[in-house]
């Protein structure tokens, strides 16, 4: 307990400067930033606050990162349970990203560890302060919809477009040897392999046999019946690119004609109907 009978709030104070210019100087941004938390730290000692005296500053380093070597040495204390309070001159100085921030909130939160900008009127402490919080966390679940949106609204115009959007290269196929293709090209070390799953399935037209005939080839790669009817229905092997439900012509080369694969499908579809039946 305090002098006052409040409980003792363990208040640190974070620094942050994002150029080093001026960091040699004997009062910098840091000092001042320090100076104002430490200030705003004393106007609140009939709450109970009390600066602790480790200093946590990171000079020279952007916001836009969570990666700062006293930033996470202060949430390294605040995990351990060592503070109550963290004080801030300004909310971008613990991160410029809103995505960050709620992480940030978030760890601290389950910590039972409050947090201040003391220029902005921002106290998590209080009810006020949680309800810009909440706010300020609602913008950055908007951020993040739309960032994803945006992103699926990229893949499905690039693969519109019949580009290679990532991901695992299917067999027989590797990345393009000029990035500015954003597309696959033919693995001639590989490619053969598919041709010959093609052509076995066509031959035997029985999985399970396929895969007995791939095993005796290739016994090092232990492909699965799944693996292999992935293969045999994949439209990559023709030349096009798939999105959910709709089929693209590729920028890629074709590995298995257009007949073949669908002298397969028909066979696959044949098999699956027998099945079911």
């Amino acid at each position: 307990m305090s002098v006052l009978g409040k409980p003792v709030v363990r208040a640190a104070v974070y620094t942050r400067k994002s150029s080093d210019e001026g960091l040699d100087q004997e009062f910098n941004s840091l000092d001042a930033q320090h100076e104002a938390c430490s200030a705003y730290i004393a106007s609140q000692r009939h709450e109970g606050w009390k600066l602790i005296k480790k200093r946590f500053d990171d000079g020279g380093i952007s916001g836009g990162t969570l990666e700062r070597p006293a930033l996470q040495s202060l949430l390294t204390d605040v995990d351990q349970g060592l503070i109550d309070m963290i004080v801030v001159y300004k909310i971008d100085r613990l991160t410029r990203s809103l995505s960050d921030f709620a992480k940030l909130i978030d760890r601290l939160e389950a910590k039972g560890c409050s947090f201040v900008s003391v220029t902005q009127s921002f106290n998590t402490s209080s009810s006020m302060g949680r309800l810009t919080l909440n706010v300020l966390l609602s913008f950055a679940q908007f951020e993040r919809e739309v960032t994803a949106e945006r992103i699926r609204d990229k893949i499905a115009a690039s693969k519109k477009k019949g580009m290679w959007m990532g991901g695992m290269v299917p067999w027989g196929y590797k990345v393009h040897s000029d990035p500015k293709m954003q597309s696959i090209e033919i693995c001639e070390q590989k490619s053969s392999d598919i041709q010959i799953v093609f052509d076995l399935y066509e031959q035997l037209g029985c999985l399970s046999k396929v895969k007995r005939s791939v095993d005796t080839l290739w016994p090092e790669r232990n492909w699965s019946r799944g693996r292999i009817h992935n293969i045999l229905i994949n439209p990559i092997y023709i030349g096009k690119i798939k999105h959910k439900t709709e089929v693209y012509e590729g920028l890629h080369e074709a590995i298995i004609e257009q007949d073949q694969f669908d002298r397969v499908q028909e066979l696959l579809q044949a098999k699956s109907v027998i099945k079911r039946g």
